[in-house]
């Protein structure tokens, strides 16, 4: 729990993980597993909780992630312009499938319980603007963008340029997503934010911008393949 590494990695290694069970539990249930795929929503607030729950332990160890970054209100501006740009690229980049065509995504009207449908919702909500980017963002802007430029990674300033680690991350960033080229863009996007404003609490908050807007914008139209 003390490295460096361990601290800004292992929220992210627990949430693919996360994904790998759920995809695991997908190919049993063309098997004989008696799941279903609403059921399958359930995983998301257990993932959520794990993930936020270490991130609480892990930021012990993230000097850079300063929130009183959000006083210099130009970057901040900045920030949350990015943030808005992301997403309105990334609902009309809905083309740049990878493998296996349009996703069903996360639809919580599969149950028929209002009740539990609105607490998946709020986990869905909260998970993928306040989790999700602080995860994310210290993995690849704090940790990894700047290990590829030295493996004494907290020696590097946040925000310093390679053509090589600026290249590598967003290519990286994208294959995570099942947008790709779609999250290509937002990993060029958020690493030239975090060379601009030297902040990785303004690409936390550009990343969960897009998010949350992302969040209203399917539930508002129901498309749940950007979910």
């Amino acid at each position: 729990m003390s490295s460096p590494a361990f601290a800004r990695c292992a929220p992210f290694v627990v949430y693919m993980a996360f994904i790998a069970i759920e995809q695991g539990l997908r190919s049993l249930m063309k098997g004989s597993l008696p799941l279903s795929e609403s059921s399958l929503l359930y995983l998301y607030p257990v993932k959520v909780v794990t993930v936020a729950i270490l991130l609480v332990v892990c930021l012990k160890r993230c000097d850079e992630l300063t929130f009183s970054d959000f006083k210099k209100l130009p970057a901040t501006l900045t920030s949350i312009i990015v943030g808005l740009v992301v997403f309105i690229l990334w609902i009309n980049m809905d083309w740049t499938f990878g493998s296996g065509g349009t996703p069903a995504g996360y639809d919580p009207y599969r149950i028929q319980d209002a009740g539990s449908r609105t607490v998946l919702i709020a986990f869905r909500i909260f998970g993928a603007s306040l989790v999700v980017p602080l995860m994310e963002e210290l993995f690849w802007r704090s940790f990894l963008l700047r290990y590829l430029i030295k493996n004494d990674f907290t020696t590097v300033a946040v925000g310093t340029f390679t053509w090589g680690s600026f290249a590598a991350v967003a290519v990286l960033f994208g294959l995570e997503h099942h947008y790709i080229i779609a999250g290509v863009m937002a990993g060029v996007a958020y690493n030239l934010l975090a060379v601009y404003t030297r902040s990785i609490a303004q690409c936390v908050l550009s990343h969960g911008v897009t998010n949350l807007v992302l969040g209203i914008y399917v539930l508002t139209t129901g498309k749940w393949q950007f979910w």
